[in-house]
């Protein structure tokens, strides 16, 4: 029993040892391309650095606002709480809010986790939130099970510090995890998808190299006797016609020499559609819409609105999901999250145009569930007055409740029979003369506006 004892270990009772998570960083370093593949070579290729750029600014860019639940079931913003003001503007006196989360956002699809050091004052409120370096954290437990954070700084970072070691408690760290094996630690797109991306870094290299051969891809120089220093006439000639700078020179041969180009390979001739595979996968890495990286070939403009809604939808709300819960979780204490919450705005990402805007706040203004100043403040325009309107939510008149439909149609006179109540006689005045039986009276039957009985 005891040999299943070490090796099966109950979740709830965990031991002194670092989380499953935490060896994530070997995963970094050379690929099956031959290349090595780290973070930072990774944001050399361009398609990699789009996609962090496009996922990284479209999280920044997101209103975030915090909320406090109303007694009537509505929400507020929570703009006295101090964590509004952190969150919104300004999360400490040396960044933005847009700077701040474009920076873990970052960190999050580089290394898959985001680190930031949450500063409080004497009381024990959030005053501050500061960025921390992904590569230079771990996650451990100490003896009694009990997740602690491990941040390893060097001098430049902070030269106050006597040492190069920080332990931090998990309150003390707002962390959000990416994709894991644990739930604790996540791990980075780039390193488990090394080999693509180290297939792209060296497709790049080879046409950094193919174009650098210059005025022609490669050839063969025949002298028709023996040359003493051939590495000297190969050298003479790659000065002066290598290179995409030497293109289109006119070459002079001396000696009976003759110039033998050679072909492009069809290994060379599929370079472009490799490349454009590579293209395809990292964006594939990353869920990011072709279109979005500058590949416009199966878009069209039938569909590529609707490509944008999915980007919203499937790509960034799995994001602002972890933001908002790793938020909530960490920054807010048991009290406080009975009556606040945070939320991400994705509206203004899911706007269509003018006119498909104006159609739908039609359709809510006539159907009674959206007011003029409801309509104006996602327009971002100024309130109407009260006096004057602006909150009223009007309905058309010609929409009457199931059990109302024909009220007046279905009023029954004296003997129980239906009467018409709506309908309406003229009145045809004629003066009584000679031969007139009327006694002056109307020929036509005379009938009440409403409801009258024939008189």
């Amino acid at each position: 029993m005891s040999i299943f004892s070490g090796i099966f270990k109950a979740r709830d009772k965990p031991i002194r040892d670092s989380t499953a998570g935490s060896g994530y960083r070997f995963f970094f370093g050379g690929s099956t391309s031959g290349k090595a593949v780290t973070e930072r070579s990774a944001m050399q290729m361009t398609a990699v650095y789009c996609c962090v750029r496009i996922l990284a600014e479209a999280i920044a860019g997101l209103p975030i606002h915090m909320y406090r639940y109303k007694e009537d079931g509505g929400k507020e913003k929570a703009v006295d709480h101090p964590l509004y003001l952190l969150l919104h503007d300004e999360p400490n006196p040396e960044m933005s809010s847009f700077v701040f989360r474009e920076t873990l956002m970052t960190h999050l699809l580089l290394w898959g986790n985001a680190y930031a050091q949450i500063i409080r004052n004497g009381r024990g409120e959030i005053i501050a939130l500061y960025p921390l370096m992904p590569n230079k954290m771990t996650v451990d437990r100490d003896a009694n099970g009990q997740l602690y954070y491990t941040y390893q700084h060097s001098t430049d970072e902070a030269k106050t510090m006597k040492t190069n070691t920080v332990l931090l408690k998990p309150s003390d760290v707002l962390h959000i995890p990416g994709l894991g094996f644990d739930g604790l630690v996540g791990y980075s797109p780039i390193a488990m998808a090394k080999n693509a991306i180290g297939m792209a870094i060296a497709c790049e290299e080879y046409g950094a190299k193919f174009f650098a051969n210059g005025a022609a891809p490669g050839g063969v120089l025949e002298h028709p006797g023996t040359i003493k220093d051939p590495t000297k006439v190969r050298e003479a000639w790659q000065s002066q016609f290598g290179g995409s700078g030497n293109a289109n020179k006119i070459a002079v041969l001396e000696e009976g020499m003759k110039y033998t180009p050679i072909g492009i390979s069809p290994e060379q001739a599929q370079f472009l559609e490799t490349r454009k595979f590579q293209i395809d996968e990292i964006a594939r890495i990353f869920r990011v819409p072709p279109h979005m990286v500058g590949d416009l070939e199966k878009s069209s403009f039938s569909n590529i609105e609707q490509q944008s809604l999915e980007f919203v939808k499937y790509t960034l709300d799995p994001w602002v999901a972890r933001w908002e819960q790793s938020i909530m979780r960490t920054l807010l204490s048991p009290e406080e999250k009975k009556r606040y919450f945070v939320k991400f705005n994705v509206d203004g990402l899911l706007r269509g145009d003018y006119q498909s805007r104006m159609n739908g706040y039609a359709v809510g203004r006539q159907n009674g569930w959206m007011s003029a100043n409801d309509i104006r403040e996602l327009e971002n325009l100024d309130r109407i007055p009260t006096e004057d309107g602006g909150d009223l939510y009007l309905i058309n008149g010609n929409m009457l409740p199931l059990k109302d439909a024909g009220a007046f149609a279905n009023t029954s006179n004296d003997d129980g029979k239906e009467k018409n109540s709506d309908e309406e006689v003229l009145e045809v005045e004629e003066s009584g003369g000679d031969g007139d039986n009327s006694g002056g009276k109307n020929a036509v039957s005379e009938r009440h506006h409403r409801g009258g009985k024939l008189v």
